[in-house]
């Protein structure tokens, strides 16, 4: 798959993020949360990747959700999820292979926007450890198709890799020559799932539609995504497949 340029800037939703209260506050009040309208899993390993400026914090509901529901959820070690994306794809590949060796079987990644870029990538790099990519709200058509606010905080984040990799100038652009661009791209090996949102206000959604994917659709904002009920009956679907 060839990656799109990003189209006309986009101001995005950010007031309609400010949600993400009220999804964590229905997902805990739901049967979903308690395990009792899903389908449960029989082991099944799955890696968390977080998305930009986040770590895996972000994600501890959904892991520990996992793992009530039957799976092995595994974090990625990921504390601020900022630097070089070939850098961070590299030290993946090796907790990827670290779960894999110790489940003794491929593993589902689970990536919340930017990480669901990174798993992608990680995904194409070491196809035969990997059984899935689930990507949550990923601009995974046009990496850098987010709103105008989002986009500044990731210039801000290249001027600070800039500073400490003055060699390379296109770190976090569609222009890094890093094999991490070859890799997002690449045509998917592992199933490929987006779940989306049209509400998303940070990530344009029709970039989380890309034509080697399966696309799901739900409703909500962009940060809900890992706190959000109907992503998680939707999740526990996907992740009982053969």
């Amino acid at each position: 798959m060839r990656e799109l340029p990003p189209p006309v800037r986009w101001w995005g939703h950010p007031l309609g993020e400010a949600r993400v209260h009220l999804e964590l506050a229905r997902l805990l009040a739901s049967d979903t949360w308690r395990g009792g309208d899903v389908p449960h899993g029989d082991g099944d390993p799955v890696l968390l990747v977080p998305g930009f400026l986040a770590g895996d914090l972000t994600l501890a509901v959904l892991h520990d959700w996992l793992r009530r529901v039957g799976h092995r959820s595994y974090r990625s070690g990921i504390s601020w999820n900022v630097d070089c994306s070939e850098a961070v794809v590299r030290r993946l590949d090796r907790r990827l292979t670290e779960v894999a060796e110790r489940a003794g079987a491929p593993v589902t990644l689970v990536g919340h926007s930017r990480g669901g870029l990174l798993a992608r990538a990680l995904a194409a790099r070491s196809p035969e450890r990997v059984c899935r990519v689930v990507a949550l709200g990923s601009p995974l058509a046009s990496q850098l198709d987010a709103s105008v606010l989002t986009l500044a905080a990731v210039g801000g984040a290249r001027v600070a890799q800039n500073l400490v990799r003055p060699h390379r100038p296109h770190c976090l652009t569609v222009r890094c020559p890093c094999p991490f661009g070859g890799d997002l791209v690449a045509p998917a090996a592992p199933p490929l799932v987006s779940i989306w949102s049209a509400e998303d206000g940070i990530v344009r959604p029709s970039s989380c539609r890309p034509d080697d994917a399966e696309s799901i659709e739900v409703r909500g904002s962009h940060i809900g995504l890992g706190v959000n009920v109907e992503v998680y009956r939707r999740l526990a679907e996907v992740l009982v497949r053969p």
